[in-house]
This record gives structure tokens, sequence and C-alpha cells, in this order.
């Protein structure tokens, strides 16, 4: 008789138990306590599957053969010679001791920059820099993808990026005392489904629907309606795409121009807010920035924009901004404008008013705010200071020696040779891949550690294969989430696979570090230790109990220390003086003292409208549309492209673009057709789905389709990152401006293979057997 094991484990999606007969995973239960739980859960059975796993470790054939003289363009068409893990390991070594004897440590760049590690002991890239800096340093990177140019605005303005970070007013807090609020961007239980290092429960839905009970008016301005629950009743301002700003500063020049601005708070806990008041009224470039102003710019209609004003200065107002309005060209400004819009109203600090950034974002920001210490392994002490922001990638590896800029400082690009990336997939995530396959033509080595053949592994010259998290021990509980939880091992490791752990160790003892790196401690060593570091910390600061480690592993989760209903800024409102913010006033920064000095045309010295480089007010063709590339709603980015969630939401074997029903007439397109989408970076295939719910001359295209190019013609997934722009928000952020892309769409002629089909065939040609 089979016996079924029922094993706690977390991913991304949340908690849940894995159920297990013999080695293979049967069933997938969601956490008791979880109101909301992911249906992507379902799914991770299928990390298990060999057809997409890296089975052994291999190294393309032409490095093995010539090294440094290999022709680095058949990465991604040369055969993978599998090899030993000694072999493997020993090449790794080697290489990353030749970079750092012959060129310097910061030749070295750790990527590693993924949602791969859901675990936070098997954390991929935080051990990659643990082994890094034990041997002289790397070039890593600053921010991510997802949100950089808003937390870099929010340093310098509020001292901190906790607005946006999941330290604003808690949505318990804005259920229970907002009465109008006003949502940017969304605020969407699709994009709440996720969290970085795994969260015990979700409540988004919990608070939209006290909000709802309550009676609060909503207001959503999007381009997309299904960016609130269609269940929530709220008014729908289809704005047009990358004007947020516009709007925020239309409202708020609004309430200067009728005299209603809270001049008390400009004064008392504002600095420079003189000259965002001359920008507003005109007096600074003679342009009133007002309802009819804004209306112009963004496609929205004024008497709204002032009915919304005097709703907001007339109740308790609440102002939600998502994390995609900044990864857009000049991105830093929707959030700084935000802000602005919140101290001319004047509710900051104030339960259930003011701004926060974020919330649905990711399932734990405006959850109740975790206190106690996340369980976490550490990278060490960063030895060298190179770095890059996030986003520029392909700028590092194109321009060794130039000059770039962040936050004010000039630096310059190291000269690159060796790239070690473990547990993500630049070839999802980053703008403009095509330029990207470019400059990954110029490193000397790439290594890439992962699970699955992405098309980033296919593109490495020595590939090692890490196991999943199904297939190792592990701890979750992430610094949103209010639960720490076990994730035990449910099945062997698959194929060859090693833990990320076992073959940093590994690789840690031929660099001569394996004392210092693994501080004689094995996987179970870790787990308890780090688990026992945040039950010390719990006590000891919070007067939390949590239970000891086998009780807790046993359980299989433990409740961690929150707090609910947090007011943000409430003792800087409460005394300005005794609790200042951390910026170059001491205040909220509306002029800032800094940017001027640096005078930058792309980020100015107070929030502005500066036009993109792409959007729908510079189309002159008139047959563009405004691409938003979002996050899909059955997997997170690239990962679990093949789950059931995923493909539930695929058309014939690629991604859906979403048109409105009038720009698909315009265009002789219909419903479920193929389709050809292109710009002048890139084109790709996709199926054409007619909707109402989002606004004419905007198209949709989700993430995360594993890139699938052919020699000649289109992408054949529908991977929306051939398409989009890869140029920093501005000077001073540089964040991903993926959000900012014009694009032509028509109906496809070719032949249209089945993409999914096409890349399993190229894996089994490319792998020896």
């Amino acid at each position: 008789m089979t016996t079924t094991r029922r094993i706690p484990h977390c991913s991304h999606w949340g908690a849940y138990t894995l159920l297990v007969e013999g080695d293979q995973i049967t069933g997938v239960e969601p956490f008791a306590a979880d109101p909301a739980p992911s249906p992507i859960i379902h799914s991770v059975p299928e990390w298990a599957k060999e057809e997409r796993r890296v089975l052994r470790p291999m190294v393309r054939e032409g490095w093995l053969e010539k090294r440094l003289d290999s022709n680095r363009r058949g990465r991604g068409s040369e055969k993978m010679i599998p090899v030993s893990w000694d072999i493997a390991l020993s090449l790794v070594a080697d290489e990353i001791t030749r970079v750092s004897r012959d060129h310097g440590n910061a030749s070295i760049f750790a990527g590693s920059y993924g949602w791969t590690s859901c675990g936070r002991f098997h954390h991929a890239s935080t051990l990659l820099k643990r082994v890094l800096n034990l041997v002289g340093g790397y070039t890593g990177h600053r921010d991510t993808y997802s949100i950089a140019a808003g937390p870099v605005i929010l340093r310098h303005t509020l001292g901190d990026d906790q607005a946006c970070g999941g330290g604003a007013n808690t949505l318990d807090s804005i259920a229970e005392n907002t009465e109008t609020l006003l949502v940017f961007g969304a605020l969407s239980p699709r994009t709440a489904q996720s969290e970085a290092g795994g969260i015990g429960t979700h409540q988004l839905e919990t608070f939209l629907a006290r909000m709802q009970e309550r009676g609060v008016k909503v207001t959503l301005v999007s381009p997309l309606k299904d960016d609130l629950p269609e269940w929530m009743e709220a008014e729908w301002w289809p704005i047009r795409p990358n004007t947020d700003a516009a709007l925020m500063l239309g409202m708020a020049g609004e309430i200067v121009k009728t005299g209603r601005a809270d001049t008390d708070f400009l004064d008392r806990y504002t600095s420079g807010s003189e000259e965002l008041l001359a920008y507003l009224d005109g007096r600074a470039d003679g342009v009133v920035k007002d309802a009819d102003w804004a209306a112009r710019i963004t496609g929205l209609k004024a008497p709204a924009i002032r009915a919304q004003v005097e709703a907001m200065l007339t109740s308790r107002s609440m102002i939600t901004v998502s994390w995609a309005l900044q990864r857009a060209h000049h991105g830093e400004q929707p959030f700084w404008a935000a802000l602005a819009l919140a101290c001319v109203i004047g509710q900051l600090g104030l339960p259930g008013g003011g701004v926060g950034y974020g919330y649905g974002s990711l399932g734990g920001v405006g959850s109740p705010i975790a206190r106690g210490k996340s369980p976490a392994m550490s990278k060490g002490r960063d030895v060298i200071d190179s770095f890059i922001p996030v986003a520029r990638i392909t700028d590092l590896l194109l321009n060794p020696g130039a000059e770039f800029t962040y936050e004010g400082e000039t630096r310059t690009y190291p000269d690159t040779r060796l790239v070690y990336w473990a547990g993500g997939n630049p070839f999802h995530h980053h703008q403009d891949l095509n330029r990207l396959a470019e400059a990954w033509t110029r490193p000397e080595t790439i290594i890439v550690q992962e699970p699955m053949m992405t098309p980033t592994a296919r593109r490495a010259d020595i590939l090692l294969p890490a196991s999943t998290s199904l297939e190792r021990n592990d701890i979750a509980g992430a610094r949103r989430s209010d639960y720490v939880l076990a994730m035990g091992q449910a099945i062997p490791p698959v194929g060859e696979a090693l833990s990320d752990y076992e073959i940093f160790s590994r690789l840690a003892a031929l660099l001569g570090v394996e004392e210092a790196f693994t501080e004689g401690r094995d996987e179970m060593g870790w787990i308890r230790h780090l688990y026992d570091q945040t039950r010390a910390d719990a006590a000891e600061r919070l007067g939390f109990e949590m239970p000891d480690f086998d009780s807790f592993w046993a359980e299989g989760h433990t409740p961690a220390p929150v707090e609910r209903h947090h007011t943000y800024l409430k003792a800087f409102r409460a005394d300005p003086e005794a609790a200042p913010l951390a910026t170059e006033s001491g205040k909220i920064v509306l002029g800032s003292r800094k940017l001027a000095a640096l005078d930058y045309d792309d980020c100015w010295s107070h929030a502005a409208w500066i036009e993109p480089v792409e959007w729908l007010g510079n189309d002159t063709s008139g047959e563009a549309l405004h691409l938003i590339s979002h996050q899909p709603k059955g997997r997170l980015h690239s990962q679990l492209e093949t789950g059931a969630a995923s493909l539930a939401e695929k058309r014939h074997g690629r991604e859906q673009l979403r048109l409105h029903p009038e720009d698909a007439a315009a265009r002789g397109i219909s419903d479920g057709q193929t389709v050809r989408v292109w710009n002048d970076r890139g084109e790709c295939l996709a199926t054409a789905t007619l909707t109402t719910d989002q606004r004419a001359g905007v198209a949709v295209l989700p993430t995360g389709a594993w890139f699938t190019p052919q020699a000649q013609g289109p992408e054949l997934a529908g991977n929306a990152n051939v398409l989009t722009v890869d140029v920093g928000s501005s000077k001073f952020g540089q964040g991903c401006s993926a959000h900012t892309c014009l694009i032509r769409v028509a109906p496809y002629q070719g032949p249209a293979g089945d993409a999914i089909e096409t890349y399993q065939a190229e894996l089994l040609a490319a792998a020896e057997t």
C-alpha cells in the first residue's frame, strides 16, 4: 500500500502542502490559514519534470575546445557537452581565479537576478556573492527591474524607500479610515499572488472587500479596467499611458489655483515647496498646471478631475501608486508627483490619509508590517565598491570604460570578462532582447547555474544544474511575510542536480575558502541557525515567543510578529523636529537642492511632467499602439511557463495580445488570429484577444514567454521584451523603462509554428546524449 507523505512547503506564490507518494508529487494543498491562495501553487509539480530541466553539468562545445578563442556567437546554437561535476567546477574555479588575477574582481559580474530562489537559505544570488566576496569581490547591481526609479527618488525626497517597500499606511488602516481612494495603476490580486521569498497569507482581497463594505469612493486611474477586481465598485479613468504624473500635477495645480492648498503643512513639513508652487501656478514657465492642462495630456475629462479634487479635499483621502508606473521613462516623476499632491492636500501622517506605493504589486506590500528579523543567509561584506543600476546590463557589456550616473554620482562600467548568473533569466526580464543578445557575445566566459533549461541557460559556456526547492530543505519568510515557513524536501534531485549550497560549497573548497563559506554547517545546520536567529530576535527585541526549531519544523509554520493599523509618518507629523527625515532638509523634499545642482534634463529639481521618449502624444504616424507588458496571471515572470495555470492563459501555444475592438477593426484583426507585433527593436508573434476592458490605443502583452527567436522572422512565443526600450528612466534613477513602448500590429501571413514545441526541439538538438 502506497503511503502519502505531507510535506510543508512554500514558494513565491505562498505556503502549501505537497502530497508525495514515493518520489512523485501527486497533489498540492493550500495553506489552511491563507484566505486567498494562489492557483499557481498547483503548477509547482512542473518543476520536477525532466523535459525542461538541466539534467547534468554541460559545457559549450566551442568553449570546451578553444576556451577564450571560441566563437562567442555560438552561445545558444552550439551543442552542450556533458561533463562531470568535478570537471565543471574545476573549470568554474579556474575562470574565477584567472579573471581575478588578470583583470581584477570588478571584471566578474555576479548577475544572479531572478526569482528562482524562493527559500532564504538556498538563495542563489546571496550564495554566489558570499563565495565571490571571500575571493576578492565582484560587480553587482542596485535595485530591481520591478522597482528602481521609485525607490531612488523616495530615498532622496522622504529619506528612505519604506513607502514603496511595505512601510506606508497598511491596508487594514486604509480599509477602516479612508473615505476617498485614488488608485494609480492597480490594486490587483493578479500581482499580489507573489511575494519575494514566500508569504503566509494573501490579504489584499480581504481589505478590498472591507473598503467595498464601508462604501469607500474608489477611482481607478489605469488604461486597464481589470487592474481592480471586477467585483469592486469603482469609477474607471482610462488614462493615456505614461501620463500619470501630469494628472497628479494637474490636480495639485487645481488645488493651488483655487487657493485650497494646505500651506501650513507645506511650510512645516516640506522643503522647496515654493519652487513646486511656481511650477504649478505657471510662474516658472508660463503654463498653469490645472485640470484643463492635465485633461489635454491624459485624455481624461477636466470636470471629472475637478470633482475628484473636491472629494479628496473634503474627506480622508489616500493615493496609491503601483510599482508599474515607475517602470517607464522618467519613472521617478509619478512617484514624486504623487507625493507632491499628497503634500498639497496635507493628510500625510493621518490614519488612512496621504500616499503609499506598491500596494498589490507584491502580496506583502500593505499587509500588516513584519517587525521581526526575517531568516536570511548573509552574502558577507562587499569587499569592492563596484555596481551597476540593475537594468543597465547591456550597457555594461557593450560599453566597458564608459561613464554612467546614478543618484548623483558618476561612475564607470568595468570591463566585464566573466558573467556568473545563478537563479535568473535575463532573456526574459531585460529590455530589448536583441540588443542584449549582441551584448551577450562580449564576455569571455558565461557561467549559468539553473534548474531549468531557460533561454539564458541555453546561452551559457558552462552550465551547472541546480535543484529546485522541491528537492532540498529550506526556510521561507521574507521581510513582508506574516509567517515563517518550513520548506521540506519532497523528492530526490532530478538528474545530477545539486542544491545551490552544495554547488557553492564545492566551489568554495576549490577556491580555498570552504571553511569561511560553510562556517562548519550543513544544510539543516544552517536552516536551524537562521531560524534560531529569527526566534531570538523576536523574543529579545519584541517579546514575541516562537516555538523551538524542532517544533517549528514538525508543524511546518509559525506566526511572525507584525504591526497592524500602521500610519506612515505619524511621528514626523506629530513633531518634525523630534523625528526628522533623512533628507537634505530633514523634511519632505518638494524642491531639491541636490537635483538643482545636478541640472539633469530628465529629472528636474521638482516633480514635473516630462514627455517620455515614446508615447501616444508623439506618435506622428497615427498607427502605433502603446504596449503594456505586465505581470501574467498564470505564472511569475518566466517561472512555470509551461505549468497548467500559465498554459491556460495562452492561445495556440503563445501569448495573447489584448486589443481594443476599435484598434483590431482598424487593422483587419479578428479575435484568435495570429498577429505580428513589431517596432524598430524587434518583432514577435502573438494571438489577438479582443476586449473593451482597456483604453483604445493600448495593447497588452504579458511578460514571461520563453524567448524563442528564429534565424529569420519574428520571435515565436510572444516575448514582450523583444519590443521594449532599453533606456534608463533618468540619469538620476536609471530604472528600467519597459512600459514606455510603442508598437505596430498586423495580421500575420506566414507560417506560425507552436512556440513550445519549437523550443523543446531546439533543446533536444542542442544537448549530446
